[in-house]
């Protein structure tokens, strides 16, 4: 099983552990939390990103699950929600785990095929206050992963090259 480790500063400022692993993410949840979704999602040949203001830098489409929903329908919610977008296709790519002090977190990662319902304005939540459709081979002037976004970035390519 691949596995891909790295570290974040999270937003307390403490530097985290993460191990990226393409294997399903509802096993081995043992006291971990199945807290969030990203997906890198195309509109057309371009990679949507969001920018949220009020943290000031970009993402990719994605945040908490909500009780109840699976995180495939996390994924065709956040979309909607933060870029205004439907889902046409999606596909699981990964997780990754993040060894917080206290919690170890875990997040999903996707890649979608999308289409605009409409202008967007900004997400329910204000915390979107623009998106940007950009050339993939542009990502990292707006953000940087390191290897584990490499490696996204790489099978979200393959996954749009097949729709």
């Amino acid at each position: 099983m691949l596995e891909i480790e790295s570290t974040l500063r999270n937003r307390s400022g403490e530097t985290c552990k993460i191990v990226y692993r393409e294997a399903d993410p509802l096993e081995q949840l043992d006291g971990k939390i199945l807290q969030a979704v990203h997906a890198l999602c195309f509109s057309g040949d371009k990679l949507v990103l969001i920018y949220k203001g009020e943290n000031g830098y970009w993402s990719f489409p994605g945040c908490g699950i909500e009780p109840g929903e699976t995180y495939e329908q996390a994924v065709v919610r956040e979309a909607a929600e933060e870029t205004n977008m439907k889902v046409l296709h999606q596909k699981f790519i990964g997780y990754q785990d993040i060894y917080e002090p206290t919690r170890t977190v875990r997040q999903t990662r996707s890649v979608c095929k999308v289409e605009p319902m409409g202008e967007f304005v900004r997400d329910p939540d204000g915390d979107v206050t623009k998106i940007k459709l950009i050339d993939p081979n542009d990502l990292k002037e707006y953000l940087d992963w390191g290897e584990i976004g490499d490696h996204l970035l790489e099978r979200a390519l393959a996954f749009i090259a097949t729709r």
